[in-house]
């Protein structure tokens, strides 16, 4: 995929999300990624209320997170999403939260599924489910 035509979220670091020394706290990073996320969802035509009346949810099945430089109040970033696709009932996630010059501040990576919210099992082939409710499935890399 082409930077330019990379999906991201913007965010603007706000001054009750920081932490004592005045950096954006730990578990808002997390907030941002899903933020970025369910972005990416409703860019590819996928809603919240999609996805229920269908009777499945993504779901994060671990995350890792990797803090490169820190954020402050009133920084301007972009929240990167994008899937990475393979067998099984698991896809990743990679994820870059930057600010608006380029400078990485971190680096999220997280292992999903789609749960079938009525069985509460991963459904067995995620991207065929996420491709036939999308929209546009080639935000998805689909």
């Amino acid at each position: 995929m082409d930077v330019a035509d990379e999906f991201f979220a913007p965010v603007t670091v706000r001054g009750y999300e920081t932490d004592v020394q005045g950096h954006l706290n730990q578990a808002v990073y997390l907030q941002y990624a899903e933020h970025a996320r369910w972005e990416l969802f409703e860019a590819a035509g996928i809603r919240q209320q999609d996805l229920q009346a269908q009777g499945v949810g993504p779901v994060v099945l671990e995350t890792t997170i990797r803090y490169k430089r820190e954020l402050r109040a009133g920084d301007k970033v972009e929240v990167t999403c994008a899937f990475e696709w393979g067998t099984g009932k698991t896809f990743r996630l990679r994820q870059v939260i930057r600010k608006t010059d380029g400078t990485v501040a971190a680096e999220v990576s997280a292992v999903g599924g789609i749960l079938d919210l009525r069985e509460r099992r991963l459904i067995a082939d995620p991207a065929d489910r996420v491709r036939s409710l999308a929209k546009d499935p080639g935000r998805f890399g689909l």
